[in-house]
Protein backbone atom coordinates (compact mmCIF):
# COMPACT_ATOMS: atom_id res chain seq x y z
CA UNK A 1 0.00 0.00 0.00
CA UNK A 2 2.88 2.29 0.83
CA UNK A 3 4.43 1.59 -2.58
CA UNK A 4 1.10 2.38 -4.32
CA UNK A 5 0.78 5.68 -2.45
CA UNK A 6 4.35 6.58 -3.37
CA UNK A 7 3.65 5.87 -7.04
CA UNK A 8 0.38 7.80 -6.84
CA UNK A 9 2.14 10.80 -5.37
CA UNK A 10 4.49 10.81 -8.34
CA UNK A 11 1.51 11.27 -10.66
CA UNK A 12 0.61 14.68 -9.20
CA UNK A 13 2.31 17.27 -11.37
CA UNK A 14 3.13 20.82 -10.49
CA UNK A 15 2.69 23.21 -13.38
CA UNK A 16 4.29 26.65 -12.95
CA UNK A 17 6.39 29.25 -14.75
CA UNK A 18 9.24 31.17 -13.20
CA UNK A 19 9.88 34.05 -15.58
CA UNK A 20 13.60 34.79 -15.68
CA UNK A 21 13.34 37.18 -18.65
CA UNK A 22 12.24 40.76 -19.05
CA UNK A 23 10.53 40.50 -22.44
CA UNK A 24 8.52 37.24 -22.50
CA UNK A 25 4.80 37.79 -22.90
CA UNK A 26 3.64 34.17 -23.43
CA UNK A 27 5.25 30.89 -22.35
CA UNK A 28 3.87 27.45 -23.23
CA UNK A 29 4.46 24.95 -20.44
CA UNK A 30 6.24 21.89 -21.80
CA UNK A 31 4.84 18.41 -21.04
CA UNK A 32 5.88 15.17 -22.78
CA UNK A 33 3.07 14.34 -25.18
CA UNK A 34 1.20 17.29 -23.62
CA UNK A 35 -0.16 14.95 -20.93
CA UNK A 36 -1.28 16.44 -17.63
CA UNK A 37 -2.09 14.17 -14.73
CA UNK A 38 -5.47 14.36 -13.04
CA UNK A 39 -5.15 16.40 -9.87
CA UNK A 40 -2.11 18.30 -11.07
CA UNK A 41 -1.37 21.53 -9.21
CA UNK A 42 -1.31 24.72 -11.30
CA UNK A 43 0.54 27.59 -9.67
CA UNK A 44 -0.15 31.01 -11.18
CA UNK A 45 1.88 33.86 -9.73
CA UNK A 46 1.09 37.54 -9.56
CA UNK A 47 1.47 39.28 -12.93
CA UNK A 48 0.49 36.00 -14.65
CA UNK A 49 -2.57 34.21 -15.90
CA UNK A 50 -2.69 30.64 -17.17
CA UNK A 51 -4.78 29.48 -20.13
CA UNK A 52 -5.57 25.81 -20.74
CA UNK A 53 -6.01 24.96 -24.44
CA UNK A 54 -7.47 21.67 -25.58
CA UNK A 55 -7.47 20.61 -29.22
CA UNK A 56 -6.87 24.17 -30.31
CA UNK A 57 -9.71 25.63 -28.24
CA UNK A 58 -9.34 27.80 -25.17
CA UNK A 59 -10.82 25.83 -22.29
CA UNK A 60 -10.21 27.83 -19.10
CA UNK A 61 -8.27 30.83 -17.83
CA UNK A 62 -6.84 30.79 -14.31
CA UNK A 63 -5.98 33.90 -12.30
CA UNK A 64 -3.12 34.13 -9.75
CA UNK A 65 -3.25 31.42 -7.08
CA UNK A 66 -2.84 27.62 -6.78
CA UNK A 67 -5.38 25.50 -8.64
CA UNK A 68 -6.07 21.77 -8.81
CA UNK A 69 -6.75 20.54 -12.31
CA UNK A 70 -9.72 18.21 -11.84
CA UNK A 71 -13.11 17.64 -13.41
CA UNK A 72 -14.85 19.85 -10.87
CA UNK A 73 -12.95 23.00 -11.74
CA UNK A 74 -12.51 22.33 -15.45
CA UNK A 75 -16.12 22.33 -16.68
CA UNK A 76 -15.27 23.65 -20.14
CA UNK A 77 -12.42 21.17 -20.57
CA UNK A 78 -14.63 18.32 -19.35
CA UNK A 79 -17.23 19.25 -21.93
CA UNK A 80 -14.61 19.38 -24.68
CA UNK A 81 -13.18 16.00 -23.68
CA UNK A 82 -16.65 14.46 -23.46
CA UNK A 83 -16.14 12.69 -20.10
CA UNK A 84 -19.37 11.38 -18.70
CA UNK A 85 -18.07 9.91 -15.49
CA UNK A 86 -15.09 12.13 -14.67
CA UNK A 87 -11.51 11.23 -15.42
CA UNK A 88 -8.72 9.63 -13.45
CA UNK A 89 -6.19 9.18 -16.24
CA UNK A 90 -3.83 11.77 -17.79
CA UNK A 91 -5.38 14.11 -20.31
CA UNK A 92 -3.86 15.99 -23.21
CA UNK A 93 -3.91 19.78 -22.99
CA UNK A 94 -1.63 22.76 -23.36
CA UNK A 95 -1.02 25.33 -20.67
CA UNK A 96 0.00 28.83 -21.72
CA UNK A 97 1.25 31.32 -19.16
CA UNK A 98 0.55 34.93 -20.16
CA UNK A 99 2.47 37.71 -18.47
CA UNK A 100 0.26 40.59 -17.38
CA UNK A 101 3.13 42.77 -16.17
CA UNK A 102 3.75 46.19 -17.72
CA UNK A 103 6.47 46.20 -20.36
CA UNK A 104 8.17 49.57 -20.08
CA UNK A 105 10.73 51.60 -22.04
CA UNK A 106 9.45 50.56 -25.45
CA UNK A 107 10.61 53.01 -28.14
CA UNK A 108 8.68 54.61 -31.00
CA UNK A 109 9.65 57.16 -33.62
CA UNK A 110 8.90 58.43 -37.10
CA UNK A 111 10.69 56.58 -39.89
CA UNK A 112 10.14 59.52 -42.26
CA UNK A 113 9.37 63.20 -41.56
CA UNK A 114 5.73 64.21 -41.15
CA UNK A 115 4.62 66.95 -43.57
CA UNK A 116 2.56 69.66 -41.90
CA UNK A 117 1.42 73.22 -42.62
CA UNK A 118 2.59 75.61 -39.91
CA UNK A 119 1.13 79.10 -39.45
CA UNK A 120 4.58 80.71 -39.08
CA UNK A 121 6.93 78.60 -41.19
CA UNK A 122 4.50 77.33 -43.81
CA UNK A 123 5.00 73.71 -44.95
CA UNK A 124 7.40 71.99 -42.55
CA UNK A 125 8.75 68.49 -41.99
CA UNK A 126 8.77 67.22 -38.40
CA UNK A 127 10.36 64.19 -36.79
CA UNK A 128 9.37 62.82 -33.39
CA UNK A 129 10.25 60.02 -31.01
CA UNK A 130 9.37 58.85 -27.54
CA UNK A 131 8.63 55.81 -25.39
CA UNK A 132 5.60 53.85 -24.24
CA UNK A 133 4.54 51.12 -21.82
CA UNK A 134 2.16 48.29 -22.70
CA UNK A 135 0.55 45.26 -21.05
CA UNK A 136 -1.78 42.38 -21.90
CA UNK A 137 -5.35 43.30 -20.97
CA UNK A 138 -7.31 40.32 -22.36
CA UNK A 139 -5.19 37.12 -22.37
CA UNK A 140 -7.71 35.13 -24.41
CA UNK A 141 -7.81 37.76 -27.20
CA UNK A 142 -4.04 38.15 -27.08
CA UNK A 143 -3.46 34.40 -27.48
CA UNK A 144 -5.99 34.14 -30.27
CA UNK A 145 -4.99 37.27 -32.23
CA UNK A 146 -1.28 37.68 -31.57
CA UNK A 147 0.72 34.95 -29.87
CA UNK A 148 -0.96 31.93 -31.49
CA UNK A 149 0.76 28.62 -30.72
CA UNK A 150 4.29 29.98 -30.21
CA UNK A 151 6.07 28.23 -27.38
CA UNK A 152 7.56 31.57 -26.32
CA UNK A 153 6.39 34.99 -27.52
CA UNK A 154 8.37 38.14 -26.68
CA UNK A 155 7.33 41.78 -26.75
CA UNK A 156 9.93 42.46 -29.45
CA UNK A 157 7.90 40.36 -31.89
CA UNK A 158 5.03 42.85 -31.81
CA UNK A 159 7.05 45.99 -31.12
CA UNK A 160 7.22 47.05 -34.81
CA UNK A 161 3.45 46.74 -35.21
CA UNK A 162 2.77 48.78 -32.09
CA UNK A 163 5.33 51.41 -33.08
CA UNK A 164 3.72 51.85 -36.52
CA UNK A 165 0.31 52.26 -34.90
CA UNK A 166 1.62 54.92 -32.54
CA UNK A 167 3.39 56.79 -35.35
CA UNK A 168 0.26 56.84 -37.49
CA UNK A 169 -1.96 58.10 -34.68
CA UNK A 170 0.70 60.64 -33.71
CA UNK A 171 0.69 62.14 -37.21
CA UNK A 172 -3.11 62.39 -37.11
CA UNK A 173 -3.14 63.96 -33.65
CA UNK A 174 -0.38 66.42 -34.53
CA UNK A 175 -2.16 67.58 -37.67
CA UNK A 176 -5.49 67.97 -35.86
CA UNK A 177 -4.00 69.87 -32.91
CA UNK A 178 -2.99 72.93 -35.02
CA UNK A 179 -0.27 73.70 -32.47
CA UNK A 180 2.46 75.99 -33.91
CA UNK A 181 5.82 74.29 -34.35
CA UNK A 182 7.54 76.60 -31.86
CA UNK A 183 4.89 75.81 -29.21
CA UNK A 184 4.99 72.03 -29.48
CA UNK A 185 7.53 71.60 -26.67
CA UNK A 186 5.00 73.00 -24.19
CA UNK A 187 2.25 70.63 -25.36
CA UNK A 188 3.90 67.19 -25.30
CA UNK A 189 1.51 66.06 -22.59
CA UNK A 190 -1.53 67.18 -24.57
CA UNK A 191 -0.31 65.36 -27.68
CA UNK A 192 0.38 62.18 -25.70
CA UNK A 193 -3.16 62.28 -24.30
CA UNK A 194 -4.66 62.75 -27.78
CA UNK A 195 -2.64 59.84 -29.17
CA UNK A 196 -3.58 57.54 -26.27
CA UNK A 197 -7.27 58.23 -26.83
CA UNK A 198 -7.01 57.58 -30.57
CA UNK A 199 -4.95 54.41 -30.24
CA UNK A 200 -6.90 52.66 -27.45
CA UNK A 201 -9.27 50.81 -29.84
CA UNK A 202 -6.31 49.65 -31.96
CA UNK A 203 -4.57 48.11 -28.96
CA UNK A 204 -7.83 46.55 -27.75
CA UNK A 205 -8.08 44.47 -30.94
CA UNK A 206 -4.84 42.78 -29.82
CA UNK A 207 -6.05 42.29 -26.25
CA UNK A 208 -3.52 44.87 -25.07
CA UNK A 209 -3.60 48.16 -23.20
CA UNK A 210 -1.42 51.23 -23.75
CA UNK A 211 -0.43 52.02 -20.17
CA UNK A 212 1.68 55.12 -20.82
CA UNK A 213 2.84 57.13 -23.80
CA UNK A 214 5.56 59.79 -23.72
CA UNK A 215 6.54 62.26 -26.44
CA UNK A 216 10.21 62.98 -25.81
CA UNK A 217 11.13 65.21 -28.74
CA UNK A 218 9.70 66.83 -31.87
CA UNK A 219 12.33 68.35 -34.14
CA UNK A 220 12.50 70.44 -37.31
CA UNK A 221 14.86 69.60 -40.21
CA UNK A 222 18.55 70.46 -39.55
CA UNK A 223 18.60 73.27 -42.14
CA UNK A 224 15.55 74.94 -40.54
CA UNK A 225 17.09 74.62 -37.09
CA UNK A 226 20.33 76.18 -38.41
CA UNK A 227 18.36 79.14 -39.81
CA UNK A 228 16.58 79.55 -36.48
CA UNK A 229 19.93 79.51 -34.66
CA UNK A 230 21.19 82.32 -36.91
CA UNK A 231 18.01 84.29 -36.29
CA UNK A 232 18.44 83.84 -32.53
CA UNK A 233 22.07 84.92 -32.78
CA UNK A 234 21.04 88.13 -34.53
CA UNK A 235 18.59 88.83 -31.75
CA UNK A 236 21.29 88.33 -29.11
CA UNK A 237 23.72 90.64 -30.95
CA UNK A 238 21.14 93.44 -31.20
CA UNK A 239 22.82 96.51 -32.78
CA UNK A 240 24.78 95.06 -35.70
CA UNK A 241 26.72 98.32 -36.35
CA UNK A 242 27.89 98.50 -32.73
CA UNK A 243 28.84 94.82 -32.82
CA UNK A 244 30.89 95.31 -36.02
CA UNK A 245 32.63 98.33 -34.46
CA UNK A 246 33.46 96.31 -31.37
CA UNK A 247 34.83 93.36 -33.37
CA UNK A 248 36.94 95.65 -35.57
CA UNK A 249 38.41 97.45 -32.57
CA UNK A 250 39.36 94.14 -30.99
CA UNK A 251 41.02 92.98 -34.23
CA UNK A 252 43.11 96.18 -34.46
CA UNK A 253 44.11 95.85 -30.81
CA UNK A 254 45.16 92.23 -31.25
CA UNK A 255 47.25 93.16 -34.29
CA UNK A 256 48.90 96.05 -32.43
CA UNK A 257 49.89 93.74 -29.58
CA UNK A 258 51.91 91.48 -31.90
CA UNK A 259 55.73 91.97 -31.74
CA UNK A 260 55.85 93.23 -35.34
CA UNK A 261 52.63 95.25 -35.19
CA UNK A 262 50.04 94.72 -37.89
CA UNK A 263 52.67 93.72 -40.43
CA UNK A 264 54.17 91.26 -37.96
CA UNK A 265 50.77 89.64 -37.60
CA UNK A 266 51.08 88.57 -41.24
CA UNK A 267 48.36 90.76 -42.65
CA UNK A 268 50.57 93.54 -44.07
CA UNK A 269 50.21 97.28 -44.01
CA UNK A 270 47.46 97.28 -46.64
CA UNK A 271 45.33 94.93 -44.57
CA UNK A 272 45.91 97.10 -41.54
CA UNK A 273 44.69 100.17 -43.40
CA UNK A 274 41.64 98.22 -44.56
CA UNK A 275 40.88 97.27 -40.98
CA UNK A 276 41.20 100.89 -39.86
CA UNK A 277 38.93 102.01 -42.71
CA UNK A 278 36.37 99.38 -41.73
CA UNK A 279 36.46 100.70 -38.18
CA UNK A 280 35.82 104.27 -39.35
CA UNK A 281 32.93 103.14 -41.55
CA UNK A 282 31.36 101.21 -38.70
CA UNK A 283 31.76 104.20 -36.39
CA UNK A 284 30.07 106.54 -38.90
CA UNK A 285 27.28 104.02 -39.48
CA UNK A 286 26.55 103.85 -35.76
CA UNK A 287 26.28 107.66 -35.47
CA UNK A 288 24.59 108.73 -38.75
CA UNK A 289 21.00 107.96 -39.84
CA UNK A 290 20.08 105.51 -42.57
CA UNK A 291 19.40 106.86 -46.10
CA UNK A 292 16.93 105.64 -48.65
CA UNK A 293 19.57 103.90 -50.73
CA UNK A 294 21.93 102.68 -47.98
CA UNK A 295 24.33 104.13 -45.41
CA UNK A 296 24.29 107.92 -44.82
CA UNK A 297 27.16 109.82 -46.55
CA UNK A 298 30.07 111.23 -44.56
CA UNK A 299 29.97 114.94 -43.69
CA UNK A 300 31.47 117.44 -46.22
CA UNK A 301 33.49 120.50 -45.16
CA UNK A 302 32.59 124.05 -46.18
CA UNK A 303 29.12 125.38 -46.95
CA UNK A 304 26.06 123.44 -45.89
CA UNK A 305 25.00 120.93 -48.49
CA UNK A 306 22.07 118.58 -48.61
CA UNK A 307 21.29 115.10 -49.82
CA UNK A 308 17.86 114.49 -51.28
CA UNK A 309 15.78 111.38 -52.06
CA UNK A 310 14.79 112.06 -55.67
CA UNK A 311 13.06 109.41 -57.80
CA UNK A 312 13.72 106.78 -55.13
CA UNK A 313 17.48 107.40 -55.20
CA UNK A 314 19.91 109.36 -53.12
CA UNK A 315 21.14 112.56 -54.84
CA UNK A 316 23.83 114.95 -53.62
CA UNK A 317 25.61 116.55 -52.04
CA UNK A 318 23.74 119.62 -53.36
CA UNK A 319 24.78 123.23 -52.65
CA UNK A 320 22.40 126.18 -52.79
CA UNK A 321 22.66 126.52 -56.57
CA UNK A 322 21.92 122.84 -57.15
CA UNK A 323 19.04 122.96 -54.70
CA UNK A 324 17.47 125.96 -56.44
CA UNK A 325 17.86 124.27 -59.80
CA UNK A 326 16.22 121.06 -58.50
CA UNK A 327 13.36 123.13 -57.09
CA UNK A 328 12.85 124.99 -60.34
CA UNK A 329 12.79 121.73 -62.25
CA UNK A 330 10.17 120.34 -59.89
CA UNK A 331 12.45 117.54 -58.69
CA UNK A 332 12.67 118.84 -55.11
CA UNK A 333 9.34 119.66 -53.46
CA UNK A 334 8.30 120.41 -49.87
CA UNK A 335 7.65 116.67 -49.37
CA UNK A 336 11.05 115.54 -50.68
CA UNK A 337 13.17 113.91 -47.92
CA UNK A 338 16.49 115.71 -47.33
CA UNK A 339 19.37 115.26 -44.94
CA UNK A 340 22.44 117.31 -43.99
CA UNK A 341 25.22 116.98 -41.47
CA UNK A 342 23.83 117.63 -38.00
CA UNK A 343 20.29 116.52 -38.80
CA UNK A 344 19.00 113.59 -36.73
CA UNK A 345 17.06 111.97 -39.57
CA UNK A 346 15.74 112.43 -43.07
CA UNK A 347 13.14 115.24 -43.04
CA UNK A 348 10.72 116.68 -45.62
CA UNK A 349 12.31 119.77 -47.25
CA UNK A 350 9.33 121.96 -46.33
CA UNK A 351 10.11 121.38 -42.63
CA UNK A 352 13.77 122.46 -42.92
CA UNK A 353 14.01 126.21 -42.12
CA UNK A 354 17.09 126.73 -44.34
CA UNK A 355 15.17 125.45 -47.36
CA UNK A 356 11.76 126.92 -46.70
CA UNK A 357 12.83 130.28 -48.25
CA UNK A 358 13.76 128.60 -51.53
CA UNK A 359 10.54 126.64 -51.63
CA UNK A 360 8.41 129.70 -50.82
CA UNK A 361 9.65 131.49 -53.96
CA UNK A 362 8.41 128.70 -56.21
CA UNK A 363 4.96 129.47 -57.63
CA UNK A 364 2.27 126.82 -57.19
CA UNK A 365 1.29 124.65 -60.13
CA UNK A 366 -1.04 126.16 -62.72
CA UNK A 367 -4.69 125.34 -62.25
CA UNK A 368 -6.27 123.06 -64.84
CA UNK A 369 -7.62 124.76 -67.97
Amino acid sequence: MGIFNALKSQLIDIIEWLDDSSDTMVYRFYRPENEIMNGARLIVRESQVAAVVNQGQLADVFLPGMHTLATANLPILSKLQGWKYGFQSPFKAEVYFVSTRTFTDRKWGTKNPIMLRDAEFGPVRLRAFGSYAVKVKDPAVFLREVAGTNSRFSVDEINDQLRDLITTRFAEALGASKIPALDLAGNYGQLASLISTKIEPDFATFGMDLVKLLVENISLPPEVEAAMDKRSSMGVIGNMAAYTQFQTANAIGDAANNPGGIAGAGVGLGAGMAMANQFMQANNAAQAPQSVGGMAPPPLPGAVSYFAAIDGKQSGPMDQGAIQQAISQGKLTPTTLVWSQGMAKWTPAGEVPALSGFLASVPPPLPPA
